[in-house]
């Protein structure tokens, strides 16, 4: 009995050792799974605007914080608000790590809508993090003639907003004041990224532009400094260091349900409006190693200082607190999605 057990144990552990000789050729270790790789993040808005100036910035540094220093590129696929780009990650791009996806968070709403073109489900991404929860503002041209909330509320004409596509701030926080506050704006939308957006705004094509105040102030802040363009609105929780005497939109929602579109169309959402993600299936070995040095990355004093020469603003989200933000997102209750998504629609 003893030898055949000793016969069965010893067989038992060639087995064992067999098998992960045969896993470890299939799947390399995770440590050295990075090492001489090329790490493609691809961005779903052009070049020129905050998504795409904050992915750069990472991608020159995150590789210094990963085992075997792989290099990472920045691939810009625009379209639809950067649905293609979402599309892309969720349902082609191989799930092996070598792929990151960077693309506009409030398409995760778009989900929660059953919105047409939505080919992902938001709960299977693996999430890296985020380098900052958005600060929505709207800016409006010199040329309007407002340059105050009240102002604004009183306008006898419907001020023009440049918008993207549904699922964005530009489009999505216009509409979200117009129905809880009584904010004269319509939406011209269809324009590819920021960049083109503030140029319809230069050029006068529109009146203004809601957009985060970190890519604002990065890509556009001469016109903000010379007052070609003001600040009349931040649709925040609490004011911006930055704009102490900027009006609060929550402080002009007049009852509750006003406080509630506002709270799960605009707050919630800008908390995840700039995720990191990997497509589902990615190991999560790999996913927790991107995870680490995505952070790291985020008190790297050379990264540190390109944000603070750029204008960054940093207030990052780990991927487990992303994940967990977004899981809440589509949470919502059913009312509040129904009376979201008449408005959005």
């Amino acid at each position: 009995m003893k030898a055949r057990g000793g016969i069965e144990i010893w067989g038992g552990l060639a087995l064992f050792f067999g098998l992960t000789f045969v896993a470890g050729a299939a799947y390399p270790a995770a440590q050295d799974f990075f090492n001489g790789k090329t790490v493609r993040i691809v961005v779903g808005v052009t070049a020129g605007g905050g998504f795409d100036a904050y992915a750069r910035a990472i991608a020159r540094h995150i590789g210094r914080h990963i085992p075997g220093n792989p290099t990472f590129i920045v691939e810009n696929m625009p379209g639809a608000g950067s649905l293609i780009a979402a599309n892309h990650v969720y349902r082609v791009a191989k799930p092996d790590g070598l792929t990151m996806g960077h693309f506009l968070g409030g398409l995760f709403l778009q989900q929660l809508f059953g919105s047409p073109g939505i080919e992902f489900d938001a709960r299977r991404f693996g999430y890296v993090g985020a380098p900052l929860t958005d600060n929505p503002v709207c800016v409006l041209a010199k040329a309007t003639g407002i340059d105050t909330v009240e102002k604004w509320l009183a306008s006898k004409s419907t001020v023009k907003m440049a918008g993207n596509a549904p699922g964005t701030i530009a489009d999505d926080i216009p509409k979200i004041l117009r129905a809880s506050i009584g904010l004269p704006a319509r939406v011209v939308s269809g324009y590819k990224g920021a960049s083109e957006m503030r140029l319809a705004v230069e050029s006068g094509e529109a009146d203004g532009i809601c957009q985060g105040w970190d890519s604002l102030k990065s890509t556009w802040r001469s016109r903000v400094e010379s007052k070609d363009v003001t600040v009349v609105l931040q649709v925040l929780p609490k004011p911006h260091p930055d704009l102490p005497n900027v009006s609060l939109a929550i402080s002009y929602a007049r009852t509750d349900e006003a406080r509630q579109l506002i709270e799960a169309g605009i707050h919630a959402v800008s908390a995840s409006y700039r995720p990191f993600v990997l497509p589902p299936g990615t190991p999560k070995d790999r996913v927790q190693i991107l995870r680490k040095a995505f952070m790291e990355t985020m008190k790297d004093k050379d990264f540190l200082e390109e944000a603070r020469k750029s204008k960054f603003d940093l207030n990052p989200l780990n991927g487990e607190e992303l994940e967990r933000t977004v899981t809440d997102l589509l949470a919502l209750k059913p009312s509040m999605v129904e009376k979201l998504k008449e408005i959005l629609k």
